[in-house]
């Protein structure tokens, strides 16, 4: 077969893939009133722990209700990661509850307690850092293609190509900011761990100062996204969750125990006495 034909029947099968979790996807959010996607803050907090009480975890809230579908999350991730528009780290698609009412579901990497990735890489190319951002080392990556098999979530991509001059979203959504990867590596969401690593640095707080937070919370016009670090009940993503009513997490069932938190589209409920 060749590499032509090999590349269209990758892009036919995570094409399909992509469906049958949007499609899954869907229906967990139109699900949101049962109990076993729907958590009270209390349980956001008590499993949002710091690991071992010691350092920031990270963690994204994302208000389904705020969301426009813009795209301008996704513009910036591209021109950050100086990535085509085929190497879509934040996907954002149109998505309907089970009522019939559309929303826009935003999707980065969740960024995983308990990722598949990490556990199914044979060269440890995937790893957890001990701040609970799950990221690549690309000189390890031997293009097996694992990870992208075994998550849920659909958030890695193939890199087939060799790197681009320039993406396409830049300069109007950013300058590039991290190195191109070379060719035959897979690619994933980082929650701009660049950023964050150079930011602590400086003495600034990720999620508050705009230099050391992730692009995609920093583009969004309608402020959908908040981030910062999950284990400090005084940060404003901690007091986002506290605050909301309902939140959820995508396939909770498979216990991957994801950083990314949603609030679920709000259902009107209301109704007319005769």
């Amino acid at each position: 077969m060749s590499e032509e034909k090999k590349e269209q029947s990758d892009l036919e099968r995570n094409a399909a893939s992509r469906r049958d979790f949007l499609k899954l996807a869907g229906a967990l959010v139109g699900a949101a009133g049962v109990a076993q996607i729907v958590m009270n803050n209390t349980n956001v907090q008590a499993s949002s722990g710091g690991e071992g009480g010691q350092g920031p975890q990270w963690g994204m809230l994302i208000d389904i209700n705020l969301c426009i579908g813009c795209q301008y999350c996704t513009f910036a991730c591209e021109a950050i990661n100086n990535l085509a528009d085929d190497m879509r780290y934040c996907v954002v698609t149109t998505e309907t509850t089970q009522s019939g009412k559309e929303f826009f579901l935003s999707r980065p990497c969740m960024h995983c307690q308990e990722a598949p990735c990490v556990h199914v890489c044979p060269v440890r190319a995937t790893y957890k850092r001990p701040d609970g951002i799950v990221a690549m080392d690309y000189t390890r990556c031997i293009g097996c293609r694992y990870c992208q098999v075994a998550c849920p979530y659909d958030a890695r991509v193939f890199n087939w190509k060799k790197p681009i001059e320039r993406s396409p979203q830049s300069p109007d959504f950013g300058l590039q900011e991290v190195p191109n990867r070379p060719r035959g590596v897979v690619e994933k969401c980082t929650f701009c761990s660049h950023r964050i690593d150079a930011g602590l640095e400086r003495g600034l707080v990720p999620g508050i100062d705009p230099q050391a937070t992730p692009a995609c919370v920093m583009a969004c016009p309608t402020k959908a996204r908040i981030f910062g670090d999950i284990s400090n009940h005084e940060s404003p993503v901690s007091a986002a969750l506290a605050e909301a009513k309902t939140t959820m997490r995508l396939r909770e069932e498979l216990s991957t125990e994801p950083r990314v938190y949603y609030i679920p589209p709000q259902i009107d409920n209301r109704f007319q006495e005769s």
